[in-house]
């Protein structure tokens, strides 16, 4: 039977475990392991051997980021360690989830990587419209106090850690590591150029660790068990299990823990039970909404980092999004690059002129009013937009879904500026 660590004991009714539900399941017994058998850069070591990787999109390895903190105890203090829980992006709804009911499972991880890296102060840091989630992490945090697993000297250890609260204001871009740091210190949330990186020079100046709200629940297992263990649980070797999500016109639209590098034929007929009758698969945006298009004939491919990437396109956040042969494609993708530009922060000039631009030439498009000229300028923008050309990664991934419809779907394009309407519309 395939583990679930993330959500095996997660309750029937939907509601959050208590305290005292997760010690029953083996909650907080990895934070006990490492404040009593372990050092803190035995427990990075142990992160680095299981391979776990960011579950926020990046991919980037939780043990490295942890290891580029530097040691000592005379360093700058305090440090901090962070969860990213500003999940935003369109089609993903899988770290809700986790925090609304498991939320000692990520607590603790939160803990461990404060362990790991000598911090002092850990925050929350949540989409302002997550209440069922603040509400959760907050009666999980006074019930942590209270049983001596944060505050001064955790189960009597050397180790002293506090965690608070931060409720964004909400946008898009706080989903980027520096982006948050900013907002955490009250200024506009706009990224910051790297090196420094924030392990090195993080919030107000500090060593900092900013990881995602998966990612962070992943920890408690890997320290508890051994990584080894955790790197069976998969036949990828990413290693460990995968929080999943299909969306769209499917029979059965869900989420779902399993191994990493599960296909997607399996996500979206095995669990998602397949299309909807009457309606034909065209496409699939595999890891949230700015990553590639794949279409039917990628069915077989993994669902892990290199494989997703041979494929053309990105695991991202693992959470699809459907694209039926009733839908527009054109109006599919104005709906994404809509809500990237209004998302752009405006730091840099390309993606604040360049997103609208293209906003505004797929609206003339869907309307009838486009020209075949059209396409070369779009083609030409997901190159001037791509990786390297901006100051941060926001409009080379909303570029992503945008470059390959142009790909797999140019004829729709095409038909559009033929027909002078859009075809699903006039039917």
């Amino acid at each position: 039977m395939t583990q679930r660590p993330l959500t095996e004991h997660l309750r029937d009714d939907g509601q959050q475990l208590s305290i005292e539900e997760y010690e029953r399941a083996g909650g907080y017994q990895a934070l006990r392991k490492a404040l009593t058998q372990m050092t803190p850069s035995e427990v990075i070591e142990e992160v680095k051997a299981s391979n776990l990787r960011g579950r926020g999109g990046a991919g980037f390895p939780t043990g490295m980021k942890w290891g580029a903190c530097p040691p000592g105890s005379d360093m700058a203090k305090p440090r901090y360690a962070i969860s990213n829980s500003d999940e935003m992006e369109p089609g993903t709804f899988k770290d809700r989830l986790l925090m609304q009911q498991n939320p000692h499972q990520l607590l603790e991880g939160l803990i461990l990587c404060g362990y790991a890296i000598d911090a002092q102060i850990g925050y929350l840091f949540l989409r302002w419209a997550y209440t069922a989630s603040a509400k959760s992490l907050m009666q999980a945090v006074r019930e942590a106090y209270e049983k001596g697993y944060l505050g001064e000297n955790i189960l009597g250890s050397t180790f002293s850690m506090d965690v608070k609260m931060h409720t964004s204001a909400g946008r898009y871009i706080c989903g980027e590591e520096t982006a948050l740091l900013n907002a955490l210190e009250g200024v506009r949330p706009i990224p910051r150029s790297r090196p420094p990186f924030p392990a090195q020079c993080g919030l107000w100046g500090r060593p900092t660790v900013v990881n995602n709200a998966e990612t962070l629940s992943n920890v408690p297992h890997i320290v508890r068990h051994g990584a080894a263990w955790y790197k069976s649980l998969s036949p990828s070797s990413d290693g460990g299990t995968k929080m999943y999500g299909v969306s769209g016109r499917v029979k059965k639209a869900g989420l779902w823990e399993l191994p990493m590098g599960t296909t997607i034929r399996e996500l979206l007929d095995g669990r998602a039970g397949g299309m909807r009758d009457g309606y034909t698969l065209r496409g699939i945006i595999p890891g949230g909404a700015s990553t590639d298009f794949l279409t039917g004939a990628h069915l077989d491919v993994k669902m892990d980092f290199d494989s997703m990437q041979k494929a053309g396109s990105r695991l991202g956040t693992g959470t699809m999004i459907i694209l039926d042969d009733k839908t527009c494609p054109v109006g599919l993708v104005l709906n994404l690059e809509r809500f990237f530009a209004r998302e752009s922060c405006g730091w840099c000039t390309p993606c604040r002129e360049g997103l609208p631009w293209i906003v505004k030439i797929l609206e003339s498009i869907e309307k009838g009013e486009g020209e075949l000229g059209d396409l070369d300028i779009l083609e030409w923008q997901c190159q001037a937009l791509g990786p390297g050309k901006t100051y941060c990664v926001h409009a080379p991934g909303a570029v992503e879904p945008l470059q390959s419809a142009l790909k797999y779907f140019r004829e729709d394009f095409e038909q559009h500026i033929e027909e002078k309407q859009c075809p699903w519309k006039a039917k």
